[in-house]
């Protein structure tokens, strides 16, 4: 049985407006952001929806809230595997001025895939948590075989965007402008589940007992 798993980024918050580097800093959403989710929300809105998963960051909420106004019976489940990135001493920068400022560092902070700002976190680390969020919500799907809607950050659906699209890393690095879309993925989760086993393997992951990935 094919079911559904719907993947969107949160809708434009304050630094995003500003070009700010954002990560765990706790921005809210924008006028335009709120407009954005509610129209998100009627496009939505025909979608049988089971399960949403959000970080608990403000601006995912925000997001969430406004796509189940037409789902007031939908499960929302916090799960901080998909926060943003930690983007360490970058945080709360104006990525504008720090480009000026450091012009060999900002593409290696920003877009890079194994290396982290001072303090924050890589790409590769993302991932590896979003694999054990990913893993966990088939499982989940194959139990209750409901569909799923995801609202993630830009750096925390890369991951996600890679296994359902089957995208190299320097395809996953590359992505941009993912915020006016949404991403839909129809799958046998049976396959899925055993294609995400060879992925991790490839990929140097493996599955410990509880269900979670590890490196």
């Amino acid at each position: 049985m094919k079911q559904k798993i719907l993947v969107l980024l949160h809708c434009e918050s304050c630094y995003n407006r500003d070009g700010i580097f954002t990560g765990r800093v706790d921005s809210l959403l924008t006028k335009k952001g709120h407009e954005h989710a509610t129209q998100l929300a009627k496009e939505l809105k025909d979608e049988n929806i089971s399960i949403a998963y959000r970080s608990s960051l403000t601006r995912a909420k925000q997001t969430v809230d406004h796509l189940l106004a037409y789902h007031p019976n939908t499960k929302v489940i916090t799960d901080d595997r998909i926060i943003e990135r930690d983007y360490g001493e970058l945080a709360s920068l104006k990525k504008a001025k720090y480009k000026k400022d450091h012009p060999v560092l900002f593409p290696m902070y920003h877009r890079s895939y194994d290396v982290a700002p001072p303090g924050g976190e890589s790409i590769i680390q993302v991932e590896k948590r979003v694999y054990s969020f990913v893993y966990d919500v088939l499982i989940q799907m194959k139990k209750n075989k409901g569909n799923v809607l995801i609202v993630g950050h830009g750096n925390s659906i890369r991951p996600v965007r890679r296994f359902f699209e089957n995208l190299s890393i320097e395809q996953m690095m590359q992505l941009e402008n993912q915020r006016d879309k949404i991403f839909t993925y129809d799958i046998n989760v049976s396959e899925k589940i055993n294609e995400f086993l060879l992925f991790s393997k490839v990929c140097g992951y493996s599955n410990s007992e509880k269900g979670k990935i590890c490196i």
